[in-house]
């Protein structure tokens, strides 16, 4: 199969077992007829880097120094391939790499992606950057369309509709696409009145209401509790001919009905989610599945569906879910066990699995039960600061601040660049430490807090008032804070007295 036929089908399909394949057949090696022996190919050696703080680019460089073509259809699916598994920031990394070492010229798709990519790794003020960079000969449907979707995904409403304004003056919002982005918008914050608005300008414009818009007004509905107007367009959907009813449209009619205490009525949509599984079992929709029956209080049908349909490979995420909802329950043995079951069969360890079970842990109390469970998770990994901060978040809950402070500064030692702690746990943790008097803890916690970029003014004044109430000095720490924190408190407020 040419490249060119390959990345088409994958893009179309969006399916990474699909890309797995064709990706496979890019090799310089010859295969044998064995699966297992297809090991040697840039995807094989990208799949196996999982760790989002790990650069995928000494990859692809040491790819191309032994040798090995590669083509721009064959990054185009990798690129898609690793977005589809939300690994977005080695997607971006792959993109990049395309036209920054390999000249390859980005087509206006191309550009739609990374932007999109940039937006979720480094946030909407560099996809707009980024956008206003691009040639206005380059400036598609698709690239307005992602930077829509940014602003959409960061509730920028202001910002959306203007960009969707411009979009109609362009002559670019002819399709539902960016409808039903506004829609969405409007769905998530609320502004439930603006949606009827948009669907009627569809109409008068001949822009048809597909799927996507009946299934983000039926939401709309659900959230408002207006239990009518979800089952009129329940009932639109499937009698109309033209839209294949999937398990999210019962998916949002069971959330709404369990909004309101319609038990039965809900346990008939996740009847029907579940018909919709056979012959091809989802992921999503099977996630989905345990975690609405978990809310609805039916610890036998999560049991059941989970014995029936849980996926034949160890997908974390399933498992993920599965102990949540049991600890919805109050069922912690069965987390569990459930916990051990995965712990057993991973061959990749995912600690976002293991902070599920810490989380319904801390929500109990049983931190000596997290403790033991966190303490043979990292016997030699290295743990997610995440893992370390739900702790903190736990001890915090429970009025055991030496606790939380030493969860803290573990969270802060093992943290990625750019990841910081929520600002609800440091000043619980300063303010515990400037009460006791505990200079030293605070100069130890606040070096890394400077080191995570999660410095403020705030903490610059309570080690000073730390320090004059202790009579300790402690001029050296604060000459570093002040390095990191006055230019960048002077950049945003002009000056500072």
């Amino acid at each position: 199969m040419k490249p060119i036929y390959s990345a088409i089908l994958v893009r179309l399909l969006g399916n990474c077992q699909i890309s797995r394949v064709l990706v496979s057949l890019f090799s310089t090696k010859t295969p044998t007829s064995s699966p297992s022996s297809l090991v040697d190919t840039l995807y094989n050696r990208i799949q196996v880097i999982r760790d989002p703080r790990v650069s995928i680019i000494p990859v692809l460089n040491k790819w191309i120094e032994e040798g090995r073509p590669v083509s721009k259809p064959e990054l185009q699916s990798l690129v898609h391939c690793m977005r589809d598994f939300k690994r977005f920031n080695h997607a971006l990394e792959i993109s990049q790499w395309m036209t920054d070492r390999r000249y390859f010229i980005p087509s206006p798709s191309d550009l739609a992606v990374r932007l999109e990519l940039i937006s979720r790794v480094h946030g909407i003020k560099h996809a707009e950057n980024y956008f206003n960079n691009i040639s206005n000969n380059l400036k598609s449907a698709n690239v307005y369309g992602a930077l829509l979707s940014g602003y959409v995904q960061d509730k920028s409403i202001a910002k959306a509709e203007a960009i969707m304004q411009k979009m109609r003056e362009m002559g670019l919002a002819t399709t539902s696409f960016p409808y039903n982005m506004l829609i969405n918008l409007y769905s998530q914050t609320g502004e439930h009145n603006k949606i009827d608005i948009l669907m009627q300008e569809m109409e008068n414009l001949g822009i048809p209401h597909d799927m996507f818009t009946l299934r983000n007004r039926m939401n709309a509905y659900a959230q408002t509790s207006n239990i009518s107007g979800m089952e009129k367009i329940l009932n639109r959907i499937e009698e109309d001919p033209y839209c294949v009813v999937d398990w999210k449209v019962f998916s949002v009619a069971a959330s709404g009905y369990l909004k309101v205490g319609l038990i039965e009525k809900a346990l008939t949509m996740l009847k029907r989610i579940e018909a919709t599984m056979y012959p091809v079992r989802e992921n999503l929709a099977f996630e989905h599945l345990l975690s609405l029956y978990a809310s609805a209080g039916s610890k036998n049908d999560l049991y059941r569906v989970w014995n029936i349909y849980k996926p034949l490979n160890v997908r974390g995420a399933s498992y993920s879910v599965m102990i949540t909802s049991l600890a919805k329950l109050d069922d912690i043995e069965g987390a569990e066990k459930i916990f051990q079951e995965w712990e057993s069969r991973c061959t990749m360890y995912d600690f976002r699995v293991l902070n599920r079970l810490l989380a319904a842990y801390c929500k109990k109390g049983l931190f000596d039960r997290a403790e033991v469970v966190v303490k043979k998770a990292i016997e030699g990994r290295t743990p997610y600061a995440s893992s370390w901060n739900i702790l903190a978040v736990g001890y915090m809950e429970y009025k055991q601040m030496d606790k939380a402070v030493e969860m803290l500064k573990k969270a802060l030692s093992v943290g990625r660049q750019g990841w910081r702690p929520s600002s609800v746990i440091s000043d619980a943790c300063l303010e515990y430490l400037e009460e006791q008097g505990d200079v030293e803890e605070m100069e130890e916690t606040i070096l890394l807090l400077k080191k995570s970029g999660a410095l403020t003014r705030d903490i610059y004044d309570r080690l000073s008032r730390a320090s004059v109430a202790t009579g300790k000095s402690v001029s050296g720490i604060l000459d570093q804070i002040e390095t990191g924190v006055l230019p960048l408190m002077k950049k945003f407020t002009g000056s500072l007295k």
